[in-house]
């Protein structure tokens, strides 16, 4: 299948449209009549997923967020993202990324159904569409009132982590959860709008989750990473059924931090 006929199948299910206003999606780098029949998906553009993609004999590499994301104004081996575009240029692998579209197409809907969530709404509505909404996040009522402590063991199983970090009470009972997979300080105001108890998300300060919790908001970070990379799989299975004569590849799963 031809590179531009790839892309006509994700954005017509995730249109470019959606993206939020600061993002940078779509074909960032390479040609949309090459033919492809290797695509390796990853949740970001390292060095080390190209250099992958590139030992796969990968034809394209689709990513979450986008490794070119502010202006560049020049593409030498001197910038380190000058070095990954060039790269994937030199390897003929064209380069497409799928963002904050995504997280309001694709990704609040899968962490709702891994998280269990009943009767889920919008945590941030960000379209102008009236039915159904659309935006980032999700908040909805677990299957039982449990324990904050109990939750992180939940969230734990359930994104198949080995950790978490949490701002609150361990003792308080949680029922109405909020989930902003990524970067979830901008969040925490929709969350307490809407009445959750505890808010999953990534990347959460020391001020904010103090703040937080001072407003009667628990959060549990499971990580930027934690909360996203179930995208790998999900767009993987969606162009499987959607594609022909096309294999796939998935970055390996692997948390790019240790807790020592």
């Amino acid at each position: 299948m031809k590179c531009r006929e790839i892309i006509e199948i994700i954005e017509k299910k995730y249109s470019p449209s959606a993206a939020l206003d600061f993002d940078n999606v779509g074909l960032l780098a390479g040609n949309t009549e090459k033919e492809v029949k290797r695509i390796y998906l990853a949740l970001d553009a390292t060095t080390e997923v190209i250099q992958h993609a590139v030992e796969w004999k990968a034809d394209m590499l689709l990513t979450h967020h986008p490794l070119i994301f502010t202006p560049l104004k020049r593409v030498t081996n001197e910038d380190f993202v000058g070095r990954r575009v060039m790269e994937l240029i030199q390897n003929d692998i064209s380069y497409y990324a799928m963002h904050t579209n995504y997280d309001v197409l694709g990704m609040a809907k899968l962490i709702e159904g891994v998280l269990g969530l009943k009767d889920a709404r919008t945590l941030d509505v960000t379209t102008e569409t009236e039915d159904p909404e659309e935006g980032i996040g999700k908040i909805g009522a677990l299957s039982k009132e449990m324990r904050l402590r109990e939750c992180c063991e939940y969230v734990k199983q359930c994104l198949h982590l080995d950790s978490v970090r949490v701002f609150g009470d361990l003792d308080i009972s949680v029922k109405q959860m909020a989930v902003s997979p990524g970067s979830g300080k901008s969040a925490i105001r929709p969350a307490l709008l809407k009445g959750a108890d505890v808010l999953v998300t990534g990347d959460i300060g020391h001020h904010e989750g103090l703040d937080a919790w001072e407003q009667g908001l628990a959060i549990i970070d499971a990580g930027h990473y934690g909360t996203e990379y179930l995208f790998m799989e999900d767009m993987k299975q969606y162009l499987l059924s959607h594609t022909k004569d096309v294999e796939f590849m998935t970055e390996p799963m692997r948390v790019p931090f240790r807790v020592i």
